[in-house]
């Protein structure tokens, strides 16, 4: 683990991981601004916050990131060696493998390209394209080497080499080495470009130091250059120990290739500057590496030998060239996309900045502030006035109603004082059969209700009715200011002011229906009517149940018969004494008086009044007729109907008075309905310009979180610049 931890390729790695977290928060953070955006454009309800080009720029911006983060989700960090046959491309790869893996020696060698990755198991296999069957590593000779070859295997195919991590520290750290064949033994160049250097992230250039750069080599990475932008090359001289047979030309030797291999990076390809191109180009011996490498295996010391200033054993170039590669590495994959996601970072942070600015000052804003403080002032005089006008109308209906009760009974009283007016143009055949006369007091029942309902109509009715509209259109007036505008032009529609009349329910029949008509014969100056006359009809039942206990009926008509035999005195005294036991003192007096007046005038003249009684009685009984019969029944039941309807003037008067309280109280109550509907729109508003005004006030919070999101992406983006891209300037 500490050997992994140490491993230079480590910072390759950890960068990967770094710039893939932030790339995910990235695109995470495009889709929440995408959907914000849209959600903002599409809301019909809001102006619109945002524009169609916002939406697309931040869209367009979706789809990039996206592309960005598949290139940059590659488990791998790959490595392409190119060169001419012969030049130790492979021998290049074993000594990183620290074993002969993979096919090498004088002439062609390598037929096909074979990838090298790490596998966790302890067992190396191969792999060949559109197969899963593990085939044994000692295969590969049979399945790469030009010479040993016993497939049909193209220069284009692949074979994939997975080795134990455990036996190659490199390969802890994701990495994938691939070899080539000679660049000079095929014309499938561009093939070669789409298919295995695309998603290269470091290509090496496999030089002989016996010879120099041909143009077979730099045409190859020219094509390289036009497809991809500024590829990452590293150029590697190997078989430099042929150098310590000529030690006195070594370092012009050594002077000439860094100059053709400088100039080749800076000047051809343009891929670094002059000042970064002498950490790009090596000078290395695979074979003698290789061959220590297999020494320490076997338990001996691993040596190199040093063959002058920046000229390198493949053991230092094990050391130092992986540092080298993975920091190239790691700054021509990311360094352009970080730039570039900084870019949409700071242009998203300037778009909602902007949305949160608008929203702050936006006129549709101001216009939901101004719209609801304006209806809730609305509502709130409209609650002020219509508490004043309530107050107002039961103040107005308690005074009319109460000023119908009063005219009511005042018109109903007049009206009792004429029943006998309204009686006595009632006309029907009139018999003194219980038939008939059941017959006649229906229709008289019916008469007389009829009669004092129109009366009283004709009384009452205007004035009410008038009164009545009078308050009414008061009301109208009053609650018209509070009413929707629809309404209000159509209001009267609502009051149906004609349709109203009193209703006089006075029930004749139920009333008067124990009445009892006495219609038989009565003398004028009987005793009875006698008394009935001094005493009055109650006072006379009274006196009259007295009088029976002590007077029986024969003795009372013996005292009519014998008053001509009686002397003055007796007579006077029979008839004092009578008229005591039935009358009062008052009563005794007037008798008196009179008993002295008539000892006075003397006996003729009582003879005379007898008989002037008896042809009055028999002129009465004699003119008890029908008619004088009908007379009696009506005056009987104008007396008897004017007792009772006495007793309902005041239930009349509060009927008619609670009609016109109805009438009244249910035109201001639809009044208040609508009133209510008024008050009820401006509740919906009012709801309505708070969800706006809250939903605004949600857009300017999630703006301003997503701008200030993007700030913080963009401090990630800075702190990843600082530690992985600008490291050791």
């Amino acid at each position: 683990m500490a050997e992994v931890n140490a491993s230079p390729l480590k910072h390759f790695v950890t960068a990967k991981k770094k710039i893939n977290g932030i790339f995910e928060q990235l695109g995470a953070y495009i889709k929440e601004s995408s959907s914000f955006l849209e959600d903002t454009h599409k809301n019909e309800e809001l102006d619109p916050v945002t524009t169609e080009e916002q939406v697309q720029e931040v869209r367009g911006y979706l789809a990039k990131v996206a592309g960005i983060g598949e290139v940059l989700a590659r488990r791998h960090m790959k490595v392409v060696f190119f060169g001419r046959t012969s030049n130790g491309k492979s021998s290049v790869i074993n000594a990183m493998l620290c074993d002969k893996v993979l096919p090498s020696g004088i002439g062609h060698t390598t037929n096909c390209f074979l990838r090298v990755e790490g596998t966790d198991g302890n067992e190396a296999f191969l792999l060949t394209e559109g197969s899963e069957e593990r085939k044994s590593i000692k295969t590969v000779n049979q399945l790469a080497h030009a010479l040993h070859q016993d497939e049909d295997l193209d220069a284009g195919s692949l074979v994939c080499v997975m080795w134990p991590k455990a036996k190659c520290a490199l390969l802890r750290d994701d990495l994938v080495l691939v070899d080539s064949p000679g660049i000079d033994v095929t014309t499938e160049l561009d093939s070669w470009i789409d298919k295995f250097c695309l998603d290269a992230d470091v290509f090496v250039l496999v030089a002989n130091s016996e010879s120099t750069l041909m143009q077979t080599e730099k045409s190859f990475f020219h094509k390289v250059n036009e497809r991809l932008s500024s590829p990452n090359i590293f150029i590697l001289n190997n078989r430099w120990d042929a150098s310590a047979s000529e030690p006195e030309y070594m370092e012009e030797v050594r002077r000439q290739h860094m100059d053709r291999c400088s100039s080749f990076l800076v000047d051809e390809l343009g891929v670094v500057d002059r000042a970064q191109a002498g950490d790009r180009i090596f000078f290395v011996s695979a074979k003698e590496v290789l061959q220590a490498r297999v020494q320490k295996a076997q338990g001996m010391p691993e040596a190199g030998v040093d063959r002058g200033k920046n000229t390198h054993t493949y053991t230092g170039y094990t050391r130092d060239k992986p540092e080298c590669i993975s920091q190239s590495a790691v700054k021509t994959k990311f360094e352009q996309h970080t730039v570039r996601a900084k870019q949409i970072s700071e242009a998203l942070r300037l778009i909602m900045d902007s949305v949160h600015l608008y929203i702050c000052v936006s006129v549709f804003r101001i216009h939901c502030l101004e719209t609801r403080e304006d209806r809730q002032d609305r509502m709130e005089f409209i609650d002020k006035q219509l508490d004043l006008l309530t107050m107002d109308c039961k103040a107005k209906i308690k005074k009319i109603t109460e000023e119908v009760e009063r005219q009511v009974s005042n018109a109903m009283a007049e009206e009792i004082r004429r029943l006998h007016v309204l009686v006595d143009d009632f006309h029907l055949d009139f018999h003194p059969s219980q038939v008939v006369l059941k017959v006649y007091k229906n229709e008289l029942h019916r008469h007389v209700e009829e009669g004092l309902g129109r009366n009283m109509s004709e009384r009452c009715s205007s004035a009410i009715t008038t009164a009545l509209q009078a308050t009414q259109t008061e009301m109208i007036e009053g609650l018209k200011p509070l009413l929707p505008g629809a309404v209000r032009e159509q209001v009267d529609k609502l009051v149906p002011r004609q349709c109203f009349s009193l209703s006089y329910d006075l029930a004749c029949d139920k009333l008067c229906s124990d009445f009892q008509e006495d219609i038989s014969f009565h003398f004028s100056l009987g005793w009875t009517m006698l008394v009935n006359r001094f005493l009055g009809p109650k006072n006379t039942r009274r006196a009259l149940m007295g009088y029976n206990d002590q007077v029986t009926p024969s003795r009372t008509c013996c005292v009519l018969v014998s008053l001509g035999a009686m002397t003055q005195e007796e007579l006077m005294v029979s008839m004092v004494t009578g008229l005591a036991s039935l009358t009062s003192r008052t009563s005794m007096g007037i008798i008196v008086v009179g008993g002295v007046i008539w000892k006075a005038v003397g006996w003729r003249l009582i003879a005379l009044s007898v008989g002037l009684y008896g042809l009055l009685y028999v002129y009465e009984r004699l003119t008890w007729t029908t008619k004088a019969k009908e007379r009696a029944f009506k005056r009987q039941f104008v007396d008897y109907a004017s007792e009772k309807l006495q007793l309902i003037v005041s239930y009349t008067g509060s009927n008619c008075s609670h009609q016109v309280q109805q009438e009244l109280a249910g035109v201001f109550s639809q009044l208040c309905q609508q009133v209510d509907v008024t008050r009820q729109n401006l509740e919906d508003e009012i709801n309505d310009m708070n969800s706006k005004i809250e939903l605004l006030d949600s857009l300017q919070s999630k703006a301003k979180l997503l701008r200030n999101k993007a700030g913080w992406l963009d401090s990630e983006l800075n702190m990843f610049t600082q530690q992985y891209l600008h490291q050791g300037r």
